[in-house]
Order: structure tokens, then sequence, then C-alpha cells
């Protein structure tokens, strides 16, 4: 589960909803099924024109990727699997990695493994992987516009919304005591089109582009990784190329820990 979604979603909610109450609106006003229509249909049907059906399909696939909390390796523990397969190589070469090929649960990581295993050019190796990086990030890259654009779409359908509301409500200038109601109910399509667009739309689309950079930074490690195993690198050389993908801070902290390791066993 990931919670800072469902913490943004919370305080999202509580916040336009505390607020109302603070400017004396009723809650009440958010039950508009016009506005709802108008904003989240709205939206819908603009998706619809906008994209594939072959990608407006992967939308649920998207939101659970964004409620869910992403799995990945850690950076500094992939390291220490690329140290261990490099000490390996270098005494026993590269085939002595096969079977280890075949536990690697990545399948990225696995198909550069047996490439490197069968003896490719690094180059070759270099490229194949980096183009998969290439189509990896182009896919995410439409997931997350899915969600961007849905952002740019509602609040502009909110404004259209508080026009079809105002004509409604102009429409009926006869009866006064109705008219404040009707004004109010044609200004929540507005609400509903920015609350929407900037809670909701464009928030996940951020959350899907970070998402996917951390995976590419895990994807690019594993490409030098490689490369670095297959060059014959040692793996002390290795770590110090790889640990570039780790903040300064965090490199600091385990070399901290392997100090205090290190005076334990002297000790």
């Amino acid at each position: 589960m990931e919670k800072s979604t469902y913490i943004g979603l919370i305080l999202g909610l509580l916040a336009v909803g505390v607020g109302m109450v603070l400017k004396g609106a009723s809650l009440l006003n958010i039950f508009n099924g016009a506005a709802f229509m108008i904003i989240f249909v709205g939206t819908a049907a603009s998706l619809f024109v906008g994209f594939p059906t072959s990608e407006i399909k992967k939308f649920p696939t998207l939101l659970k990727i964004v409620f869910t909390e992403q799995k990945l390796i850690s950076k500094r523990e992939l390291i220490d699997q690329f140290m261990t397969w490099a000490g390996i190589a270098r005494r026993e070469g590269l085939l002595a990695l096969e079977n280890t090929s075949e536990e690697i649960e990545d399948p990225f990581l696995r198909n550069g493994m047996k490439m490197i295993i069968d003896g490719g050019e690094p180059e070759f190796v270099r490229d194949v992987l980096n183009e998969e990086i290439a189509a990896i990030e182009e896919r995410h890259a439409a997931g997350a516009q899915i969600f961007s654009q849905a952002g740019t779409y509602a609040p502009t359908l909110g404004v259209l919304g508080a026009v079809v509301g105002l004509i409604a409500a102009l429409g009926n200038l006869s009866d006064i005591d109705q008219l404040g109601h009707s004004i109010a109910a044609a200004f929540m399509a507005t609400m509903f089109g920015i609350f929407s667009g900037y809670v909701l739309w464009h928030p996940i689309a951020n959350k899907l582009k970070r998402k996917s950079k951390m995976e590419i930074e895990i994807k690019r490690i594993m490409v030098e990784g490689l490369l670095s195993i297959q060059a014959g690198v040692s793996p002390a050389a290795i770590e110090q190329k790889l640990l570039v993908y780790i903040p300064y801070s965090e490199r600091t902290a385990k070399n901290e820990v392997k100090k205090e390791e290190g005076v334990g066993v002297n000790g």
C-alpha cells in the first residue's frame, strides 16, 4: 500500500470539506449530480477522444500502481550483488554465472546476464539494454500523460459547468430564493474541476513519473554493473563506479557501518 497516496487524498478531502464549513458553505452542495456529470464524465470523454483505446485500457492498472507500494531492489543491495558476481566471474569466468542467471527474478537483469554470458559484444549489449530502457520510459510517459491531460481538461470543464449552471440560474430570475442556490450549485462544477485536476490527476501523473524515474535508475545500475562484470572489473572498482547512483549521505552511513563492524571484529 502506497501510504503517501492515501494520506494525500484524505488531506485533500479534509482541506476542501473543512474549508467549506469554515466559509459557511453547506457540505450538501457537494452532492451535485450535474457537476459530477460535467466534470468526471466530461473528463473521461476528453480522454477517450484524445487517446487510443489501447492506452485508455491501462487506466485501472495505472491507478493500481499509484495506490500500491513500488517493490524495487535497493541500490545498495544491487551493488553488493554485482560485487559478488564480479568476484565469481574473475575467479571462475563468466560461464560460472550461468546457473545464477536462471535464479534472477528481474527479466531485464536476467536477459542482460544471459547476453554477457553468451559472449555478446559490449556495445551490442549496451545498445540492446538501453533500447529496452528507452521503450520502458516511453510506455511510462504515455501512462503518465493520460493523467496529466486529465488534469488539464478537468479545470476547463469546471468553467464550462459553471457557465451551464449560470445559464440555468439566470433563466429563472423570477424565483429570487432559488437564484442563490442555483448560482452556488453552478460554481460547484468549477470546484470539482479544480480539485480533481490539481489534487487528483496532476499529482497522480507526477507520482507515476517519479516511480518511473526510480525504476529506470535501478535499470541503469544494472546496465553498468553487467558491462563491468563482462569487462572483468574488480568488485571494489564496481562498487566505486556504481556508488555514484547513491546519495553521498547514504554512502557515508554505509562506510560508518563498515568501520564499526571492522572494529567489532578486531576487538
